[in-house]
């Protein structure tokens, strides 16, 4: 589905399914930014560390880390610490998050401004500006 968008100056995000099967079929140097979303457990980080080898020689542009359900400065120094090359985003645990996904709603219409939609709000920010 994705080989057949247009590459015009449409901006398209697309929540692949988990591991690199999906990002290993994409045309390559056809996405301008890769997110890797990876959470503080070891399987998750080998993971991690396996769709950004791939999406960089694929050239799948430049390639940024989400750091998800970091709980404390220990967990977002092991993730940095295995992608030292790449930008990494600390996404922090929220348990609103996880409550709103149980009862099937928004984690706003929980919490007005939980810390995790926060943190994705400024990600968000920054990637924009550069």
């Amino acid at each position: 589905m994705l080989s057949s968008v247009p590459t015009t100056d449409a901006v398209i995000v697309a929540d692949l399914e988990a591991g690199i099967g999906t990002l290993t079929r994409l045309p390559d140097a056809s996405v301008d930014v890769t997110l890797v979303i990876v959470e503080p457990t070891p399987r998750s980080i080998d993971v991690g560390k396996r769709a950004v080898v791939a999406a960089t020689e694929r050239q799948q542009g430049r390639v940024i880390v989400i750091a998800n359900k970091v709980a404390d400065a220990e967990d977002e120094a092991r993730i940095g610490g295995e992608f030292p090359d790449h930008t990494v985003f600390a996404v922090p645990f929220d348990n609103s998050v996880i409550e709103a996904d149980r009862q099937g709603t928004s984690p706003m219409d929980r919490e007005p401004e939980p810390a995790a939609i926060l943190a994705i709000r400024d990600a968000a920010r920054q990637l924009l500006e550069a």
